[in-house]
C-alpha cells in the first residue's frame, strides 16, 4: 500500500470540517429518561421470556435501582457482597438495639435499598429514517455488571465487563421506525473475583444494579473507524498511529484516510494533514502510520500539554464516511535505575488510593465536575498520583486527569483473595486478561494512564508464574505505560516497578512494636534496608499510613443520597451513652492532629530514602467500609475534617520538600540539638543557588537561633545534603517545646519539626512535698487518705483485665481500624487533655499527643471509668476506638474520705532518669498535687477503687 503525505489548504480543510459536522450531526440518540422496569429476584425472566411481557414499574436511567427507590429493605438477612471480619455485630449485646427494626450497620455505609438479582429494563424508541443503511450500536456505559440485550424480541447478546461500556451491534434487529429495547442487568457475582474488590463490594461503591453512564444509540457507516491507538515517540518527534477499520461482510472499500493533529494549547496550532490511500475487502483491517509532530510540547504533571488527532475515512467520491477524534499527550514512561521517569526525567510518586467510595450515589460518577474536585484536591495536598484499587474509573476520570496533569495507576477490577486466586487456569484468569485488554483499548491513549497492574494483593500458589506472564504480555503489547504484577505483591523480575508494604512506619501485625510506637522519637530512619538499597526496579511503598482519626459526627448530615452513615450514628449514640457526647469535637481534633503527625512521619521517611520510587497513601481521604476506616485528612466526600490543611500537607508532601534528620526529638539542656538538613526535589528542572533559611523558635514565637545555607545546585533527586546543625541547649533551663523551621527564600517551600528540651538536673524528689507516693491501696495508704492526706497512686501494671489492662495503648493512632484488623493495637487515638490545667504547668503540651508523649504512652495502661459517674473526669484521657467508646484515663483525681487522691497508670518509676519527658511529667504532677489548685470534688469509695486494680503484696 502506498503512503504519501500532503498539505491541504485551509479552505479544503474548512470544507471537510463543515461537511464532517453535517454528516455526523444527529448520528447519536440519547436513551436517557424513563424506562419500564421488572425486577427478577428469583431469576425466572429468561425461562419465562420476560423480553415479551409487560412491565408495571418505571425508573430513570442513567441511575441505579437504589436511586430509584427500588429493591428490598435492609435486614440482617441481606446477602451482602463483602467480608464482615467483626461478626460480633450479629450476636453482641452492645449491638442488640441496632439489629432491630430499621437496622443500623457499623462496618460500612448502609444503602437505602438492596437488590442483587436480575432486573429488566425496557424502552420504546424511534429510529430516524436515514439510519436505514447504517450500522447501529447500542452503548451502555457503566453497567453493573452483566447485561443481556433483546431488540424487538430478538436476542442481541450478553456482555460481562466492569471496566468499559457494553456495546452491542443491533443493526440487523431494528425495524424502520418503532422499536423496543430490553436490557437485563444482573449484578450478582458472575465470576469470583474476590468479594472485597472495590469494583463490586459493599465496602465502598456498593453492589448496585443499573446503568449509570451514557445510554445511547449511535449510527455509523457500514464501513467505519473502529479503533485508534496513538503511540508517542519522543526521539523521532512523532506518533505511531494504529488504526482499526471495520465493515460489514462481503463489502469492499476504496478511498483514503486523512490524519490531522492539532495542539490544544495556546493558539491551538493545526499541523499539516496527512493522507493515505486505502483499499480493503475484509471485515477488519489494521493500518499503521507515522505522523511527525515537530518540537512537541510534552505532557507531565507540570505541563499537561494535550494534542488532538482527527482521523477521517473518505470514500472515492470524497464523502467522509467515518470520523474519530482522539486526545493524546506526547509523553513516555520509563525507568532509570530505581526511579520511574517521565520523558526521561525522574519522578517521585506521591499518591493516594481510590477504592471507589461514592457516598451520595453508591456508584462511580461519570460527571466531569466530580472528578475535577478529586484531582484538584489531591494536587492541593501535594500529590501527583492516584491509584485505583481493584477497579477502573470511567472515561471522564482520564479526561480530567489528562487536563490537570495527574498520573493514574489503574487496576483490573480484581482483588483475587479471600477465597479467590489467580493462576488457576479458570474463569478468573481469563477475566483478568479480557478486562485488561478492554482497559487498554478504551483508555490507552490518555497520557494520564501511566501505570497498570492485574489488581490488588493476589492469592494463588501459581500467582508468580501467571502474573509474570501477564506483565510480559502487556509490556510487549502496549509500551505506553509501566506494568507490575499486583499492588502489594508479588515482586517479580518481569515487573517494571514494585509495590510493597515493608516501607512504612507501621506494618500489618506490628501493633505497638512498630517504629513509631517502640523507638524513641526521631526523624533519622529511612527504608534503604527494607528495600535492599538502590535496586534496578523502582520501589513504591504500598498503602502507607492507614492512620485513623475519630469519627467526624457532623459528617452524618452530609449523607443525603442513597447511602446513610448508620455506622456514624452508632458511634455517636454509644459515645453519648458513655457521657462523652460533648467531647466528640475534642476527640476529632486531637486524634486528627496525631494522625497528621503520623502521616508526616511516613511520608518524610520515604523522601529520606535514597533512590526511592514513591508512596501511595491509604489515604488522603476516608475509606467508608471494612469496619469504617477513617484514615483520611479528608472525609469520604473529599472535604476537609478541619484539623489540617492543604498548606500544612504541602510542607512535607510536595514537589520540593525540606527535610531534617534528628537522631532524637527529646533532649535535656546538657545536650546539643543536632540535625542533618536535606532536600528532596522532583520539580520540572533543577534549582540554582537556593538560599535555605533556618530558625529555632520558642513557643512564644521568638526566634532563638537562626542562619542560612546556600545550595548552589539542587538536582532532581532526594537525599541532597544542605548542611549540619549543632546547637547548644544549655540556655533553655525550663521545659519547653522548640520548633526548627526551614524555608527556601523567595518561595513558599517550608517545613518544620517540633522538639523538646528538659532540664537535665531536675529533682523530682524536691517536688514531692507532702504527697505520699503509693504503689497500691494498702491499709496504711487507705488510713492516710481517710485522715486527709494527699496520695499519688502509681497504678502502672496493676490495672485488671476488663478494667483497662486489655486496652492496647500506643503512641500512634489506630492502624486502619480495630474491627477489620481483629483488634490489632493500638486501640487508642492518642490523648486529649486541657493544656491550661495546672497539672501541666511544668509539662508543656498541646491538647493532643505530640512526640513528648511517646515514651509516656508507651509505658502506660488505660483505666476504664465507665462504671463511675460521668462527673469523674480524666486528667489525661486516651481516646478509645469508636467501636468501644470506653471512658478511659491515664490519670484522674478524686476525693477519698478526707483525703485527696491522684491515680496515674503511667510508669513514673522505672529508669526515670533516662526518660526526660516522663520525668518532667512526674515533676509537674507532684507540683500540682502540692498546690491549692489540687482540690478534687468527686467522691470515690475505697472498694470501687480497689476493684480497678490487681492486689499487690
Amino acid at each position: 500500500m502506498n503512503k504519501r503525505q500532503i498539505l491541504i489548504s485551509l479552505s479544503i480543510l474548512g470544507f471537510f470540517l463543515v461537511f464532517s459536522f453535517d454528516i455526523f450531526a444527529q448520528q447519536k440518540i440519547s436513551l436517557a429518561g424513563t424506562w419500564e422496569l421488572k425486577l427478577d429476584p428469583k431469576d425466572k425472566g429468561l425461562q419465562e421470556h420476560w423480553w415479551e411481557v409487560s412491565y408495571s414499574e418505571k425508573v430513570q436511567l442513567p441511575g441505579s435501582l437504589t436511586e430509584n427507590g427500588k429493591g428490598d429493605d435492609i435486614t440482617l438477612q441481606t446477602p451482602w457482597t463483602g467480608d464482615v471480619i467483626d461478626s460480633s455485630y450479629y450476636f453482641s449485646e452492645k449491638y442488640a438495639k441496632y439489629r432491630q427494626n430499621d437496622i443500623k450497620i457499623p462496618f460500612w455505609l448502609k444503602s437505602t435499598k438492596y437488590f442483587a438479582a436480575p432486573a429488566w429494563y425496557k424502552k420504546k424508541i424511534t429510529i430516524p429514517e436515514n439510519w436505514a443503511k447504517k450500522t447501529v450500536i447500542l452503548n451502555l456505559e457503566r453497567c453493573h455488571w452483566e447485561t443481556s440485550v433483546f431488540v424487538n424480541g430478538k436476542f442481541a447478546g450478553t456482555q460481562n465487563s466492569l471496566v468499559t461500556a457494553h456495546q452491542y451491534d443491533i443493526t440487523g434487529l431494528l425495524k424502520e421506525k418503532n422499536n423496543e429495547i430490553v436490557i437485563r442487568v444482573d449484578n450478582r457475582i458472575k465470576i469470583y473475583i474476590g468479594p472485597n474488590s472495590s469494583s463490586i463490594t459493599e465496602h465502598t461503591q456498593t453492589n448496585w444494579n443499573g446503568i449509570v453512564g451514557e445510554i445511547s444509540l449511535e449510527a455509523k457507516a457500514s464501513t467505519n473507524i473502529e479503533d485508534i491507538q496513538i503511540f508517542p515517540h519522543l526521539s523521532s518527534s512523532s506518533v505511531q498511529i494504529a488504526l482499526g477499520l471495520k465493515q460489514t461482510r462481503n463489502q469492499a472499500f476504496k478511498g483514503k484516510v486523512i490524519y490531522q493533529v492539532q495542539s490544544l494549547q495556546g493558539n491551538k496550532t493545526l499541523l499539516p494533514a496527512q493522507e493515505e490511500a486505502v483499499t480493503f475487502s475484509t471485515e477488519t483491517t489494521n493500518l499503521s502510520t507515522t505522523y511527525r509532530i515537530p518540537n512537541p510540547e510534552l505532557w507531565d504533571e507540570f505541563s499537561p500539554n494535550l494534542y488532538q488527532l482527527k482521523t477521517q475515512l473518505v470514500d472515492e467520491k470524497g464523502t467522509i464516511v467515518s470520523e474519530k477524534v482522539s486526545t493524546f499527550g506526547m509523553r513516555e514512561m520509563s525507568t532509570i535505575g530505581s526511579r520511574i521517569a517521565i520523558n526521561g526525567r525522574p519522578i517521585f510518586l506521591r499518591g493516594d488510593v481510590d477504592c471507589a467510595g461514592f457516598p451520595l450515589t453508591g456508584y462511580p460518577s461519570t460527571e466531569r465536575t466530580y472528578w475535577n474536585k478529586i484531582f484538584t484536591t489531591i494536587k492541593s495536598y501535594g500529590l501527583n498520583h492516584l491509584r485505583f484499587h481493584s477497579w477502573c474509573p470511567p472515561e471522564v476520570a482520564f479526561q480530567v486527569a489528562d487536563s490537570l496533569g495527574v498520573y493514574l495507576y489503574v487496576e483490573s477490577p480484581l482483588w483475587a483473595n479471600q477465597g479467590s486466586a489467580v493462576g488457576t487456569g479458570g474463569l478468573v484468569d481469563d477475566f483478568i486478561y479480557k478486562e485488561s485488554e478492554r482497559i487498554l483499548k478504551n483508555y490507552g491513549n490518555h497520557p494520564s494512564f501511566c501505570m497498570m497492574s492485574y489488581g490488588n494483593e493476589p492469592a494463588g500458589i501459581n500467582q508468580n508464574d501467571f502474573l509474570g506472564k501477564w506483565v510480559e504480555h502487556f509490556k510487549q503489547k502496549d509500551t505506553r505505560r509501566l506494568y507490575t504484577s499486583g499492588a502489594g505483591w508479588p515482586i517479580l523480575p518481569e515487573n517494571q516497578f514494585n509495590i510493597h508494604s515493608d516501607a512504612r512506619i507501621q506494618r500489618w501485625g506490628e501493633e505497638t512494636n512498630s517504629i513509631i510506637n517502640k523507638e524513641k522519637p526521631n526523624t533519622f530512619y529511612d527504608w534503604r534496608k527494607r528495600t535492599g538499597g538502590t535496586a534496578n526496579q523502582p520501589y513504591i511503598s504500598h498503602e502507607i499510613g492507614q492512620w485513623c482519626a475519630y469519627p467526624n459526627l457532623k459528617e452524618i448530615s452530609k449523607y443525603t443520597g442513597v447511602l446513610k452513615a448508620t455506622n456514624f450514628e452508632i458511634f455517636k449514640e454509644t459515645l453519648e451513652a458513655k457521657g462523652m457526647g460533648n467531647q466528640a469535637e475534642d476527640f476529632l481534633y486531637a486524634s486528627g492532629r496525631l494522625q497528621t503527625l503520623c502521616y508526616k512521619a511516613d511520608i518524610e521517611a520515604a523522601l529520606r530514602t535514597p533512590g526511592f520510587g514513591g508512596f501511595q497513601l491509604l489515604g488522603l481521604h476516608d475509606f467508608p467500609g471494612q469496619g469504617t476506616a477513617l484514615v483520611g485528612a479528608l472525609d469520604a466526600f473529599w472535604e476537609s475534617k478541619g484539623y489540617t490543611s492543604p498548606e500544612e500537607y504541602r510542607t512535607f508532601c510536595n514537589t520540593t520538600v525540606l527535610l531534617a534528620r534528628f537522631t532524637s526529638l527529646i533532649y535535656t539542656n546538657q545536650e546539643n540539638m543536632e540535625a542533618t538538613l536535606e532536600m528532596a526535589h522532583f520539580g520540572a528542572k533543577a534549582l540554582k543557588n537556593a538560599k535555605i533559611l533556618w530558625q529555632i523558635v520558642d513557643e512564644s514565637g521568638k526566634v532563638q537561633r537562626k542562619g542560612f545555607f546556600i545550595k548552589e545546585q539542587v538536582d532532581i533527586d532526594n537525599v541532597q545534603t544542605i548542611g549540619q546543625l549543632k546547637e547548644s541547649l544549655t540556655v533553655f533551663t525550663k521545659a519547653q517545646k522548640l520548633v526548627l523551621k526551614l524555608s527556601i527564600e523567595g518561595t513558599e517551600i517550608k517545613n518544620s519539626w517540633d522538639f523538646w528540651v528538659y532540664p537535665s538536673k531536675l529533682s523530682v524528689a524536691s517536688a514531692t512535698g507532702n504527697v505520699l507516693i503509693a504503689e497500691s491501696l494498702n491499709p496504711e495508704i487507705i488510713q492516710q487518705l481517710e485522715a486527709g492526706k494527699t496520695v499519688l497512686l502509681l497504678a502502672y501494671n496493676q490495672v485488671k483485665k476488663g478494667k483497662g489492662a486489655d486496652v492496647k495503648v500506643g503512641f500512634s493512632s489506630i492502624f486502619w481500624n480495630t474491627a477489620w484488623t481483629s483488634g490489632q493495637g493500638p486501640h487508642t487515638l492518642g490523648i486529649t487533655c486541657n493544656p491550661k490545667s495546672p497539672i501541666f504547668n511544668e509539662f508543656p503540651t498541646e491538647s493532643f499527643s505530640n512526640y513528648q508523649w511517646q515514651d509516656i504512652m508507651s509505658h502506660s495502661q488505660a483505666i476504664i471509668l465507665d462504671e463511675f459517674p460521668t462527673s469523674l473526669k480524666a486528667s489525661i484521657q486516651p481516646i478509645d476506638t469508636w467501636f468501644e467508646n470506653r471512658r478511659l484515663a491515664l490519670a484522674f483525681e478524686a476525693k477519698v474520705g478526707k483525703g485527696k487522691l491522684m491515680v496515674c497508670s503511667i510508669d513514673l518509676t522505672n529508669n526515670i532518669d533516662q526518660r526526660p519527658a516522663t520525668r518532667q511529667l512526674k515533676y509537674s504532677l507532684l507540683k500540682y498535687l502540692n498546690c491549692k489548685a489540687f482540690n478534687p470534688t468527686q467522691q470515690m469509695e475505697i472498694p470501687a477503687l480497689k476493684g480497678l486494680f490487681e492486689s499487690k503484696n
